[in-house]
């Protein structure tokens, strides 16, 4: 969408073609026409389109029958936004988006006003130049609705912060220890069950997961529980769920499973 908005800043009106709507299509189209590269670009989005097309047209999903015994195993499911920038995206998956625009820039006066972006004789190749690095990437495999929970995981960050506040606090441990909980004052086996349950409840809490995703994590802030009590090392985290953010901290010294005779 970014990359659009720059490619249509005050684009000639023959540029962007009098009577179409689509005005990124119609640039393509007409730097297709002296751009192999952008030429190829605009075959495969055709193509694209049409597939699209075509599946629209057929019931319950099913291929035309010319489409049977093609290298293509199955059209290709494109989102809304996916057909809303095809021509951006299909040039960036090709990597070629990076050359197009250079070649538009290097021409820019064909197809923009003096004062557009891609006219400026700094902003322009820095447009360009910044595409480089985008159009080297693969994406085979794009992001799905899921893919936060693959990122790196919390226990990972709680030991990077540890590992930073080692050398200033006694109390920081290495590395994150199995969690165990002793308590001074023990009732019965189903107090210290309840205790233990809810302890490893918020520790597994730190852990994406499909119902709250770790934002961000910080090792030794420290809480003061009362005026008259020294400040507490512990770990702060903030969390989001579907419908809310939290906030949590917990002391060191319940994440390291040392509770002792602390209250």
């Amino acid at each position: 969408g970014v990359v659009e908005a720059c490619l249509l800043h005050m684009l000639k009106r023959r540029a962007a073609g009098f009577l179409r709507s689509d005005k990124v299509a119609a640039l393509f189209t007409k730097v297709g026409k002296t751009c192999a590269i952008a030429g190829d670009v605009c075959r495969k989005v055709q193509e694209l389109q049409q597939q699209v097309e075509s599946r629209k047209n057929q019931p319950n999903g099913q291929e035309p029958l010319k489409r049977q015994g093609s290298t293509t195993s199955k059209t290709p499911v494109l989102t809304p936004q996916a057909i809303k920038h095809i021509w951006v995206r299909t040039a960036l998956i090709e990597k070629v988006l990076d050359k197009i625009v250079q070649y538009i820039v290097d021409n820019c006066s064909k197809y923009y006003e003096k004062e557009a972006l891609l006219a400026d004789p700094v902003c322009g190749p820095i447009l360009a130049s910044l595409l480089v690095g985008p159009c080297a990437l693969e994406y085979t495999k794009l992001k799905t609705a899921d893919h936060y929970w693959t990122d790196p995981s919390a226990d990972e960050l709680v030991q990077r912060h540890r590992i930073h506040g080692a050398h200033g606090r006694q109390d920081s441990p290495s590395k994150r220890p199995a969690l165990g909980i002793r308590k001074r004052h023990s009732s019965g086996s189903t107090s210290e069950d309840r205790f233990a349950a809810s302890a490893r409840e918020y520790v597994e809490s730190l852990h994406q997961n499909s119902r709250t995703h770790l934002l961000y994590g910080k090792n030794n802030v420290l809480v003061q529980p009362k005026d008259d009590l020294e400040a507490i090392p512990g770990y702060l985290s903030l969390h989001q769920s579907a419908d809310s953010l939290t906030l949590k901290w917990t002391p060191n010294q319940l994440m390291n499973g040392t509770l002792g005779d602390s209250e």
